[in-house]
């Protein structure tokens, strides 16, 4: 697509605006277009009407398909949900969806959640999608039942639509106006440091001390291609708001997407690769996602690896259940090089790093975090993004370690997605390993008083951080928005990982396509968070080792599974070295070399203890 950072894009425009033009435009370079015409084919006398079809016809490209969905307004949806990654898709026009879905044929008909429908459709789709719409708002209220059924039902799409997508541009005699993502608006009376809360241990009492948060890491646009050959995954973070503080998030961000061509070509080199058998089955996804999100079709598996493991406890309700500072030690564990994460790490070359993140209140009685503390998490997040990034690291892996952090990512997937919690609330295990039903109606408890307390607040990124997400969320989020800023993917592994990525939607909605999800651990907020963000898990473990325990436990897996696609050659038969000859100057046997092995040094777990914790909130 002609236009970077965006995955999603409504075209508005009048009668004869160049909407249409324009929307075309978008698409010129995708190497795979289809063209879904909405609208009907009219009264067969209407001559000026078939001319206008005619002409929309004669425009389109000859290697484009089309595809016609009239005949069923639901239909436009499906096609949606079921585009391949390498797609471009043109919808031209919600007009005519419009049109067809008020025809009295397909009546009755519930238009609200057909549009509903539609929207989540684009939302959740893995395709780029170019959306053109008549506006037709600005005219005078139709005198007729039917005028008046039509324009407000288009504005609920348009409205919809919008929302939806990643960006929006109103096309005025031909002129495109840039309508989302907005430019920031400078803040004059912005402080000139922004603090965040130390974390607390269960047993301290007495107000939370606030210290300051060093600025974000920054850099100008990036340079030009190739100017950094050495790195390929520490390219610079494109130009972002700025103001006193350092860094905006807000939504509509302009962050950078993965390649959209070399992740196509890496899945279809494979076929090509001298390999037995039907090749790599579902794992050709991690060759896919490695190709795109390192721009090249022959990836390479992932070298540097760092963990990022956020401790954040959820007071009230959310944590029943639990031992009380039971999280505290698994943090602690995890620092000291202990426990499954820290090995596994070891095992796999990983770095790991524990970061505090700030107790959350419990969100059945007031908001999980303040305004501020919310700005001060997602800056944080990021920061160690960038952090990483500056370190060379070429994928993160991001877990967590809290009490009552599943109630919190079924608070915030209730919020986002329109979720049950108690069909999001996994079974609450003791330590014991009996389940504990009082504690998961507690749990549910607690995420119904939150979501009623707030049911009249906004539900913005940055208020469902507030009021239910709590600092692990913010902090997560903030780590995959500035992860994808700086072109680094992350493995997510676990509720809150999730939870952050549909938080993420509408502050960058580019962050997903950065994302991996490895398992889905059998939990089943994750199922539905995946669902919705369009990832796929690669594995079907159902480990429950903890967060990021899981990823790290299928990381050797898809690193080899990079590597192997990376070092075969072609076939033969296409032109490949052909297989090599043994060597006749030796014995067709030789005794073996028992030589004794030189015995191997100590091998120290990297838990991260070497790593320099940044300032702010303690990190380990």
């Amino acid at each position: 697509m002609s236009v970077d950072g965006w995955n999603t894009v409504l075209v508005l425009g009048g009668i004869r605006s160049g909407k249409s033009e324009f929307a075309e435009s978008l698409v010129t370079d995708a190497p795979v277009v289809r063209y879904l015409a909405t609208a009907p084919e009219g009264d067969p006398e209407d001559t000026e009407w078939a001319t206008r079809l005619a002409a929309h016809r004669s425009r389109r490209p000859g290697s484009w398909s089309t595809e016609e969905t009239a005949e069923d307004p639901r239909r436009l949806a499906d096609v949606l949900a079921s585009a391949e990654p390498n797609e471009t898709l043109l919808v031209d026009d919600l007009g005519g969806w419009v049109t067809v879905l008020l025809d009295p044929d397909h009546q009755p008909a519930d238009d609200v959640a057909t549009i509903a429908e539609l929207a989540e459709a684009i939302r959740t789709c893995s395709a780029r999608v170019v959306l053109v719409s008549p506006e037709v708002g600005l005219s005078l209220v139709p005198t007729t039942p039917l005028g008046r059924a039509f324009t407000d039902a288009l504005g609920a799409a348009n409205r919809a639509v919008a929302d939806a997508c990643d960006a929006v541009v109103l096309v005025v005699a031909g002129q495109p106006v840039w309508l989302k993502p907005t430019a920031a608006l400078p803040a004059p009376s912005a402080p000139a440091t922004a603090t965040a809360p130390v974390a607390v241990s269960p047993g301290d009492t007495g107000p939370t001390p606030e210290v300051q948060l060093p600025d974000v890491l920054t850099h100008p646009a990036p340079p030009a291609p190739n100017q950094e050959p050495g790195n390929p995954w520490a390219a610079p973070t494109m130009a972002l708001p700025m103001v006193a503080t350092g860094l905006v998030i807000q939504p509509g961000m302009e962050l950078p997407m993965p390649d959209e061509y070399t992740g196509p070509q890496a899945v279809d080199r494979l076929a090509t690769l001298d390999m037995p058998g039907a090749g790599l089955g579902v794992l050709d996804r991690v060759v896919g996602f490695a190709a795109a999100t390192q721009a090249t079709s022959t990836p390479v598996a992932w070298g540097s690896v760092r963990v990022l493991l956020l401790h954040g406890d959820h007071a009230g309700g959310a944590s029943a259940g639990t031992i009380a500072g039971d999280s505290a030690r698994r943090a602690t564990q995890a620092r000291a090089g202990q426990g499954a994460l820290a090995r596994l790490a070891a095992e796999s070359g990983a770095s790991l790093q524990v970061v505090d993140a700030p107790t959350a209140a419990a969100m059945e009685d007031e908001p999980a975090l303040s305004p501020a503390q919310v700005e001060s998490a997602l800056r944080y997040g990021w920061r160690l993004a960038e952090q990483a990034a500056d370190a060379g690291v070429q994928l993160l892996v991001l877990g967590a370690c809290g009490a009552g952090t599943e109630a919190a990512a079924a608070a915030v997937l209730a919020a986002t997605a329109g979720a049950e919690p108690p069909a999001v609330l996994g079974r609450v295990i003791t330590d014991s390993g009996e389940i504990d039903d009082a504690a998961w109606m507690i749990r549910c408890a607690a995420v119904r008083d939150a979501l009623h307390r707030t049911r009249r607040s906004p539900r913005g990124a940055k208020d469902v951080l507030a009021e239910l997400g709590g600092g692990d969320v913010a902090v997560a989020t903030g780590v995959l928005l500035g992860a994808t800023a700086r072109r680094v993917p992350v493995l997510l592994d676990g509720p809150v990982g999730l939870a952050a990525g549909m938080v993420s939607r509408d502050l960058a909605g580019q962050a997903r396509h950065w994302c991996l999800l490895a398992d889905h651990g059998g939990h089943p907020a994750v199922r539905l968070a995946a669902d919705v963000l369009g990832l796929t898990p690669l594995l079907d473990l159902r480990l429950d080792l903890g967060e990021g325990a899981n990823a790290l436990v299928a990381l050797p897996l898809l690193r080899s599974v990079l590597a192997l696609a990376a070092a075969l050659p072609a076939h033969p038969s296409l032109g490949g070295g052909g297989p090599e000859q043994p060597d006749q100057t030796q014995p067709d046997y030789a005794e073996p070399d028992f030589a004794e092995p030189e015995p191997a040094g100590p091998g120290p777990a990297s838990t991260g203890a070497d790593e320099q914790p940044a300032s702010g909130w303690r990190a380990g």
